[in-house]
């Protein structure tokens, strides 16, 4: 039996513990949220206990492996002290958001010895996975493009902490993630623009756009493109788009469109791959967190690991750089 603790008690964190709630040989032990409110709702939601704290939740139930789900920027100490105490871990995408804590965080589980996994989740979308199915026909990889923007429902409503992270952090890790896994290439450079005023001006000082060229070894590319600044009058709050096109054929898909669509008060598409279908939950997260749960049991592969994800968190803190000089900034890893 392997026990799972839980860090952070929002959405992410309840629908983790929802997903593991059936799954063989786990027992999801509790949350730890510093937010009584938050803390009330997971309660009343789940009917597992919380406790105020990630130390106070390893304290009282000393679980095999937690779960940080905690807003991006807070990532740092708790997963530290995860690792630091033996636990595996599975991280919520990005990271961290300084390559500090990126590295921090690596070199604990590092030192500690325990698996971890960064919660990329598109690895477990069966649209992506069916792409990358694909890529074996494509021939080599010339360029690749991927679009992941929001409305302004997402900054503004559903992220308390929208004005802590932008578009890139919040949304091109994905983008990255997916392009990075499909093309298998190594990446060398970046080069960024951004826009912003919108958002500030409904007082959430942060990036409106981000567009960015990511260069490969090969001489391959990619162009990324994230935004919060989507119309909430529009078909959803997410448009989620990529392409990769190789030498001898190419891949194309729309995340946004699951081929529902609904007109009600107003014309809007529907996700079937999500939520419950009959006494089960389904998406690619749900999909996800059951997988890590089971390679803990079973000592099988995780996905994503933690030295991925301090690559993506560099290759966003490029992107920051980019934007701020209006330089390429180049790419350097430990073996260069």
């Amino acid at each position: 039996m392997v026990t799972i603790g839980i860090v952070g008690a929002g959405l992410r964190g309840r629908l983790f513990a929802e997903a593991l709630k059936e799954q063989p040989d786990v027992t999801v032990v509790g949350f730890a949220e510093p937010s009584a409110k938050v803390a009330e709702d997971a309660r009343a939601a789940t009917g597992l206990p919380v406790t105020g704290s990630h130390p106070e939740l390893l304290e009282a139930f000393d679980p095999d492996a937690v779960i940080v789900a905690t807003p991006d920027f807070a990532h740092r100490q708790i997963a530290v002290d995860v690792a630091e105490s033996g636990k595996h871990l599975l991280i919520e995408k990005p990271v961290a958001t300084t390559l500090d804590d990126a590295h921090a965080i690596a070199a604990a589980v590092h030192h500690a010895g325990v698996r971890c996994l960064v919660g990329f989740e598109n690895r477990w979308n069966p649209h992506v996975v069916q792409a990358k199915t694909a890529m074996a026909s494509l021939g080599r990889p010339i360029t690749a493009s991927a679009t992941l923007s929001n409305s302004f429902f997402v900054p503004t409503t559903m992220l308390s902490w929208a004005a802590q992270s932008s578009p890139a952090w919040f949304l091109m890790p994905h983008t990255l993630d997916l392009v990075l896994w499909l093309t298998g290439r190594k990446p060398v450079s970046v080069s960024a623009v951004g826009s912003r005023g919108v958002l500030a001006r409904r007082g959430i000082d942060t990036w409106d756009v981000v567009h960015a060229l990511v260069a490969f070894d090969d001489g391959s590319t990619a162009t990324l493109s994230s935004a919060w600044t989507l119309p909430d009058a529009g078909d959803g709050i997410v448009d989620f788009r990529f392409q990769v096109i190789g030498t001898e054929g190419s891949v194309t898909a729309d995340l946004s469109h699951q081929g529902l669509t609904v007109v009600s008060d107003k014309y809007r598409s529907a996700w079937p791959v999500s939520g419950r279908i009959g006494r089960s939950q389904v998406g690619p997260a749900v999909w996800m967190v059951q997988n890590f749960a089971a390679g803990l049991v079973d000592g099988g592969d995780l996905g994503p690991d933690i030295d991925h994800g301090v690559l993506v968190t560099q290759i966003i803190c490029a992107i920051e750089d980019s934007i701020s000089t209006g330089q390429t900034v180049q790419l350097t890893t430990p073996t260069d």
